[in-house]
């Protein structure tokens, strides 16, 4: 099963949906992660970028802004692609099924 559950903060406002011609809307956003590094003896922040369709688009552009925590869940998939130097590169993204947004009231101002 292809299942992830991030609870983060919004890194930035996510940006208006882009239509497609087959009627489809998509989004993108990225949450942040603290974490405790024990080599370190600090935090480290993990970034998890997001792409999200439709209705939940429309409701990630309305309610996600920069520094709202939400947890959201997702499937994760890779992409292929080649930097400038023309190495192939890879990364992840995960793909956006539910987005619950979390704290409080105060948090959406």
């Amino acid at each position: 099963m292809n299942t992830v559950v991030v609870v983060g903060r919004s890194g930035r406002d996510t940006e208006a949906p882009k239509y497609y011609e087959s009627g489809k809307s998509r989004t993108t956003f990225s949450l942040a992660v603290n974490r405790w590094d024990s080599k370190t003896s600090s935090e480290v922040t993990d970034w998890f970028n997001f792409e999200v369709w439709d209705k939940q688009a429309e409701f990630a552009h309305n309610y996600l802004k920069k520094g709202r925590l939400a947890a959201v869940e997702g499937r994760i998939r890779t992409t292929n692609w080649t930097d400038q130097s023309g190495e192939s590169r890879q990364s992840y993204i995960i793909t956006a099924t539910n987005i619950r947004l979390l704290g409080s009231k105060r948090d959406a101002e």
